[in-house]
């Protein structure tokens, strides 16, 4: 068995597959629209392979009571493997330069993995990872 997908409702679909496309590489399907159900998404298909991002959108999807910077029973984060330490270094202060919120820096972690914690658009939390 394998995680298949992910699955994540977005306010902004479009920013959303913009952001994972330009910072992880990722490759998206084309736009699933239901017009009765007045749903939307994208598969989002990352280079080395694994489990995918499903991003949706529908009108009516309540904000989430979480807060980001909290923690919470429940999914609270989900990992990108970039391969190396440089790349996990290289891309957060990428996305730091460029805005985004960087909670957690590049360390080593009691575990042995080096990674850093960033917020995309919509503050779900990514650990960026090598």
């Amino acid at each position: 068995m394998k995680i298949e997908h992910l699955a994540i409702w977005v306010r902004d679909l479009e920013q959303m597959r913009t952001f994972y496309e330009t910072y992880f590489s990722a490759s998206s399907n084309d736009k699933y629209v239901n017009r009765v159900k007045g749903f939307s998404s994208y598969f989002l298909t990352f280079p080395a392979g694994g489990a995918r991002l499903e991003i949706m959108q529908m009108a009516g999807i309540p904000d989430s009571q979480n807060n980001a910077l909290a923690q919470f029973i429940g999914l609270i984060h989900f990992a990108i493997s970039l391969g190396s330490e440089a790349a996990v270094d290289t891309l957060t202060n990428r996305l730091r330069a460029d805005g985004y919120a960087v909670i957690g820096e590049p360390r080593r972690t009691g575990d042995g993995y080096y990674e850093s914690v960033i917020l995309d658009p919509e503050e779900n939390r990514i650990e960026i990872m090598a």
